[in-house]
């Protein structure tokens, strides 16, 4: 080594660390220095009751990590969506997310580290505003068609999950699988479920897991439900779209919704219809106490103003009577809260949401 650079890069600067610290040259470490940890992991058992309550008032981020590729269906995150909500009021976020087409097809089935970044983004835009915030496991499609050929790549893909987010604190809720349907009959789905919660339970031990019923999430298949024994830390989450063809008319993947345009709600037999079927959803939930988060409810935007204003309100009054948390479907698509375009809420529906 010539002598020269010897002296430049490794006697001169230990003489000068020995004249500062008063020590000995020893051979300098170029490992940064580790900060402190940004959030507090979770060390003890969660009481999913309080868990839920955090929850309370939340909003779906539909239509932008669900998609094929962020951007393709019309929403790409930013911050300010996320103040948006905070300061209108909402406790919590639901993140749709379509692990599936950023990992690989072959085990270990490898998540995308890049993909992996946007969602820590996502997570930690909720986390640093005091929100708590779900993440799922959303249009997984393969395994609804073939349920054993896409098992192994499931669990795959959540033991890295569960890994990768271990340490973050009790606000970020993990939900094994968006609206199991199809050929993941209700027995296949408690088999996977009881499975996905152990893979889970290796990294995350104390971390509240949201698990919903098949059926698209159906609040009448709850009662199909088999719950792992002894496995207390969970929320469980129903869907609900009803009357299917008033929230869905005009919706181009609902096959003959133009027919339903014009559907209106809000006579006292709606109101009795919504209330008999939320209270089986209740009903349920103290049989087997259990939380209820109603993860998703929305109305498409070919419906008339008043009547989505209308529906939207009792839902939410409704679920809240029952001591349900919520999430609503969704922030600025087609059932927006939020006008994209014209960077305005739609008052109407923030207003039946946040009195």
């Amino acid at each position: 080594m010539p002598l020269f650079y010897r002296w430049t890069t490794i006697i001169l600067p230990c003489l000068v660390a020995a004249l500062l610290a008063g020590s000995g040259c020893e051979k300098q470490s170029t490992a940064p220095k580790k900060s402190a940890p940004k959030y507090q992991p979770i060390t003890a058992p969660l009481d999913p009751f309080a868990v839920n309550q955090r929850l309370a008032k939340s909003v779906n981020f539909g239509n932008a990590l669900e998609a094929p590729n962020e951007g393709e269906w019309g929403l790409t995150l930013e911050a300010r969506y996320f103040q948006l909500l905070d300061e209108a009021g909402f406790s919590g976020i639901r993140l749709p997310v379509r692990w599936s087409t950023h990992a690989q097809n072959a085990s270990p089935y490898t998540i995308s580290p890049a993909f992996f970044d946007r969602i820590d983004w996502a997570v930690e835009q909720a986390l640093d505003r005091g929100m708590a915030i779900v993440i799922n496991m959303h249009h997984y499609e393969e395994i609804f068609t073939d349920p054993p050929s896409h098992k192994e790549r499931f669990l795959g893909m959540w033991r890295q999950i569960a890994e990768h987010y271990k340490e973050y604190p009790a606000d970020l809720l993990f939900e094994p699988l968006n609206e199991p349907n199809t050929n993941l009959t209700s027995p296949l789905w408690n088999q996977y479920l009881a499975e996905v919660i152990a893979v889970i339970r290796e990294s995350n031990p104390y971390r509240t897991i949201v698990i919903g019923p098949v059926d698209w999430n159906s609040y009448a298949s709850l009662n199909k439900l088999v719950l792992p024994a002894g496995e207390n830390n969970l929320i469980i989450t129903f869907h609900y779209y009803n009357p299917f063809h008033f929230t869905h008319q005009g919706a181009s993947w609902a096959s003959g919704s133009d027919a339903w345009l014009g559907t209106t709600w809000g006579s006292a037999a709606d109101m009795t219809t919504l209330q008999n079927e939320l209270e089986v959803a209740r009903n349920w939930a103290r049989t087997n106490n259990r939380p209820l988060f109603m993860g998703e409810f929305g109305a498409f935007n070919k419906a008339d103003m008043n009547s989505r204003k209308l529906w939207t309100e009792a839902v939410a009054r409704q679920a809240e009577n029952r001591a349900m948390s919520w999430g609503y479907w969704e922030f600025g698509s087609g059932f927006a809260i939020y006008n994209l375009s014209k960077n305005e809420w739609y008052l109407p529906l923030l207003k039946a949401l946040i009195p």
